[in-house]
């Protein structure tokens, strides 16, 4: 590969701990000053192409201010997803005070990370993988960036390699998209990294003592270490007429297919439940030119997760784009000649119906286990603050309940983004290393144009700190209990919220407590710089 010096920058352009996206020719890179040294990388995070000058570079560290996927700018290495890339790295010199980056040719925007490939002869295990979703796909690839050359399979009932399910009811669903977009990593990915996916295998019992598999034909396979990441099946809704065709759930590429051919000639929707899956699907199918109508039994959409004022806010959003909401109802029944035409709800209403999305949640798919501790209240899987469920048996994704570093508790979080941690750090586990799991969950929405962000974990909060103007969709929410800041959402504050992801993150617990964001408002970048340096 042909290389070249290019003139960049003055060293004086950059001050300590500082980013900046650079021009060069029709590609950008990015520049960081590290206290006295610089450094050069690809200038977009690799996951969906954000800016990363808009980000954080907390010490060696940047922070992605769309998705909190983290590299390390010496190295360009991958440090937390949702990326699945490294950034690429390139030469820095000073002279005198130019800054010269040594670029080649083409500048690529991400690469693979390290991996090694299978070789029995170093290494006769194997590591199995039950379930190709977040926690198994992350799990697959890091065993092989941490050196495990031994067998790699991962089985799904699927008939899909894993794909991006976050895409589903935001972007696939409002656009004609090639299921192809969806697919995270090429077969030929696979098969270059020695990584085993089979599609269509049904498991119908995991026995943990005997460390055996048992699959719907009777066939057994052994294992040295075991994945366990099947996610969730969707709940369906047990009311008379639920049968009818054009009645659907959203977890699946399929799933999303079959909506959308149902979408073509539809004129009329309702969407069953206001979860964050429900309420992404009626702005894609809004989108779309169908009028939807959501109904739910609350008062307002995500009242338990993010209070009731900002759950309002989503109303007015929605309402603002012609969806309107059913709230303080459930539907009765659906009525239709062969497919749905009519959802009947409790309070007397009935409402015109060409197709129907259920989205109440989901079920940990948990049932084939023996010899593992299910959870008394979902049948999820509890697991020591390792992951680890049974000797050499790891639990990660939807199904996992693990002890919350913050509170101590165990808890079930069904986000994308933690179930990839959870699988990196699972794998890492099943090697021999002893990581706990002490990530900040965080995940995010795109409701027409608005795009929340949400750090930590808050299942109860004594008080909720909102900063900002609610009616302009830009704010920061703080949820806090006992005067302790345990969770963090947000719009138009990307920025912060990586700065306030990192204060929770640290393990001095640099996060100022509620008492001090009640007085005043914070500059959190400037926070995480001052705790940076007394660190």
């Amino acid at each position: 590969m042909n290389y070249k010096d290019v003139r960049v920058a003055n060293i004086k352009d950059l001050k300590k701990g500082e980013m900046r996206q650079v021009d060069v020719e029709d590609k950008q890179i990015l520049l960081a000053r590290v206290e006295d040294e610089y450094f050069a990388t690809a200038a977009h995070c690799t996951h969906y192409g954000a800016p990363l000058e808009k980000g954080i570079l907390n010490g060696e560290k940047v922070v992605c201010p769309w998705h909190n996927a983290c590299f390390n700018i010496k190295s360009g290495k991958l440090e937390e997803p949702p990326a699945l890339d490294a950034l690429p790295r390139f030469s820095v010199k000073v002279e005198g005070e130019d800054l010269i980056v040594q670029l080649p040719e083409e500048i690529p925007a991400q690469c693979t990370p390290e991996m090694v490939k299978y070789n029995s002869q170093k290494d006769s295990r194997t590591f199995v993988i039950l379930g190709a979703g977040a926690a198994g796909s992350a799990a697959a690839e890091t065993l092989r960036q941490a050196g495990f050359q031994g067998k790699v399979v991962m089985l799904t009932r699927e008939d899909i390699l894993p794909v991006d399910r976050t895409a589903l009811s935001k972007k696939y669903l409002q656009n004609d998209s090639q299921k192809d977009s969806l697919i995270l990593r090429s077969s030929e990915f696979y098969s270059e990294w020695d990584i085993e996916v089979h599609t269509h295998k049904s498991v119908t019992k995991v026995e943990a003592a005997k460390k055996t598999i048992t699959f719907e034909d009777n066939t057994t396979l052994e294992y040295d270490a075991l994945l366990v990441a099947t996610g969730g099946k969707p709940r369906n809704l047990k009311v008379p007429g639920a049968d009818l065709d054009n009645i659907f759930t959203l977890r699946q590429p399929e799933d999303a297919d079959n909506i959308i051919a149902a979408a073509k000639n539809a004129k009329t929707a309702v969407v069953v439940g206001s979860s964050f899956i429900g309420m992404e699907t009626a702005s894609s199918l809004t989108q779309r030119g169908i009028k939807v109508t959501v109904v739910a039994p609350g008062t307002v959409p995500f009242e338990k997760i993010l209070g009731k004022d900002i759950g309002t806010m989503f109303q007015k959003l929605h309402e603002a784009n012609g969806v309107t909401l059913q709230m303080g109802t459930k539907v009765k029944q659906f009525e239709g000649n062969g497919k749905v035409e009519v959802a009947v709800l409790e309070n007397g209403d009935r409402l015109n119906a060409d197709l129907v999305v259920v989205g109440i949640g989901v079920e940990p798919v948990t049932e084939f286990l023996q010899g593992v501790e299910l959870n008394e209240k979902d049948h999820s899987v509890n697991v020591d603050e390792y992951l680890q469920a049974a000797d050499n048996l790891y639990v990660a994704g939807d199904i996992a309940c693990f002890p919350d570093a913050a509170t101590g508790e165990l808890t079930r979080i069904e986000h994308w983004r933690l179930a990839q941690q959870h699988g990196r750090i699972a794998a890492r586990n099943s090697l021999g290393e002893k990581i706990k799991f002490t990530s900040v969950p965080f995940f995010w929405s795109g409701q027409f144009d608005l795009k929340l962000r949400y750090a930590g974990h808050a299942e109860n909060w004594d008080d909720i700190i909102i900063q900002g103007n609610l009616d302009k969709q830009e704010f920061l929410a703080f949820y806090v209990n006992n005067n302790q800041i345990l969770a963090v959402a947000g719009s138009q504050h990307d920025q912060d919220i990586a700065a306030i992801t990192e204060l929770m993150r640290s393990a001095s617990q640099q996060m100022p407590k509620g008492d001090e964001v009640r007085k005043s408002k914070i500059n959190w970048v400037e926070k995480l710089d001052s705790q940076s340096l007394v660190a």
